[in-house]
């Protein structure tokens, strides 16, 4: 383990199927006494999968689902005057408590602009802790809604991500982005991966949903595979100009998949 790495905090980023989830677990083994956070974990920096309520949202859900009111509870964090619910954690057939939830959510322009900066601005702001490793909380929920629910600039998601930067100006942390090097190709081994028992394309079928109906898809007139494959395209090349620019000292770019492990020592 390279000195230092035992304290820093880590960012696993990159594209869906890059290969942040492995990165995680070989980085929560590299660097011992280390916490990981997932998506759809209750997390200080992130909201991926997580319902922000205020009390009488909270109490309103409880009251509907009184017999999920212990797991609720179980999986639910105050923060001040807000209870953030991390929903996907309940296991229940009743999926209408997942839907109700879901409205909650801060991402794919539920929030009004000024609102949803100023979410994400506190939260990185109120993080303090060490030896912390986080999948996909710095870029892909943030950059996606402001890409395909705000149809904002390259040059408009780069001024936020500077408000970010300052923020986190006192933080210790590491950007370890994995490069997808052919997204096309990605994108169709995916498809082929997360299929149901019958071999059916839930997942793609999930993400063509999502994205054709998003505001960008619908302004661009653009849709399916080949939608997908231009935004993440151009997310990627959106982050890695992010990383570049704002963090120069702070983030290590690795080939998806293809990085060694002495590549992956000599980022820590």
């Amino acid at each position: 383990m390279m000195k230092g790495a035992i304290d820093t905090n880590y960012f696993a980023e990159g594209l869906q199927g890059s290969g942040k989830s492995t990165l995680v677990t070989r980085l929560s083994a590299l660097c011992s006494g280390s916490r990981a956070f997932r998506e759809g974990d209750y997390c200080p920096t992130e909201l991926a999968w997580c319902a922000l309520t205020d009390g009488q949202q909270y109490r309103s859900v409880r009251a509907k689902y009184p017999e999920l009111a212990a797991e609720i509870e179980a999986n639910t964090y105050s923060e001040g005057d807000r209870k953030i619910i991390c929903y996907t954690k309940i296991r229940t057939e009743n999926t209408s408590l997942y839907k109700d939830l879901e409205q909650y959510e801060i991402y794919n322009g539920r929030l009004p602009m000024e609102d949803f900066r100023a979410v994400v601005l506190r939260r990185f702001a109120d993080w303090n802790g060490d030896s912390m490793i986080f999948e996909c909380a710095l870029f892909q929920n943030i950059v996606t809604d402001l890409l395909l629910y705000r149809n904002a600039s390259g040059a408009e998601i780069t001024a936020f991500y500077r408000e970010i930067r300052d923020v986190l100006a006192d933080k210790d942390f590491r950007i370890i982005y994995l490069k997808t090097e052919n997204v096309q190709e990605s994108l169709r081994a995916m498809r082929k991966e997360r299929t149901d028992g019958a071999g059916n394309e839930v997942w793609f079928s999930a993400l063509c949903g999502f994205f054709d109906a998003s505001p960008y898809a619908k302004a661009h007139g653009v849709s399916g595979e080949a939608g997908i494959i231009a935004h993440l395209e151009q997310r990627q090349a959106l982050e890695l100009q992010i990383c570049k620019e704002l963090f120069p000292a702070q983030h290590t770019v690795l080939v998806s998949k293809r990085y060694t492990d002495a590549e992956l020592h000599a980022a820590l």
